[in-house]
């Protein structure tokens, strides 16, 4: 397996060493077509599609034929519900509908292995060796990203319980745990903090995938 290195940080944002990475996994050519088709697909997910009017069969009422079928002189109805009425259903009109659609896994995968590959080559992904509190604190999270040089539009990637209660007050800063790094944050945030433990854990699930 072949590695790429990049700057291992602590705490206090001072570098104590390298921290290898699989470049199987940090280190590919991004593929921006296939990052393009997975962004879509998570705003498309995203979408509530919600919407929705009322047919006739759905509009109140209109059970009763309004008047008799012949010798009135008006067009025949048999419900005051009609589209073609005052108070009446809609045609074809917007109904409730999922948006959501799936990709194949692995363009998933290389999505997500692009756009890490361009925060590691861009220098924009910090690992720390750890990142952990002894108690929420958001100041001292803020602290923390400022030492590190991650203070604005900084996804804070950690499987500490304090840590993420730490930052998700933090404007412009958004803890996740590995299992829910996805192609959209990645890209919608400058910068990456993440612990060593959690790299690792990414790198499991993606190597040779």
């Amino acid at each position: 397996m072949s590695t790429i290195k990049v700057a291992l940080y602590n705490i206090e944002g001072e570098q104590i060493g390298e921290f290898e990475l699989d470049d199987t996994v940090f280190g590919i050519t991004p593929n921006e077509s296939v990052v393009h088709d997975a962004v879509v697909m998570q705003l498309a997910s995203r979408r509530q599609g919600t919407v929705g009017v009322k047919n006739r069969a759905l509009v109140s009422g209109g059970g009763k034929k309004p008047f008799r079928q012949k010798g009135t002189g008006r067009a025949r109805a048999g419900s005051s519900r009609s589209p073609l009425w005052r108070h009446g259903g809609v045609v074809f009109g917007p109904q409730a509908r999922s948006y959501a659609y799936t990709i194949p896994r692995k363009k998933r995968r290389l999505a997500i292995k692009s756009v890490l590959s361009d925060k590691v080559a861009n220098g924009a992904f910090i690992v720390v060796d750890e990142l952990k509190m002894a108690a929420p604190s958001t100041k001292t999270m803020a602290q923390i990203l400022q030492k590190l040089g991650a203070d604005k539009k900084t996804l804070v990637i950690t499987g500490c319980g304090d840590a993420a209660l730490s930052a998700r007050n933090i404007v412009g800063v958004k803890p996740m745990a590995a299992d829910g790094i996805n192609v959209y944050d990645v890209l919608n945030h400058d910068k990456i903090v993440i612990s060593a433990e959690q790299a690792r854990k990414i790198e499991e699930v993606l190597t040779d995938a």
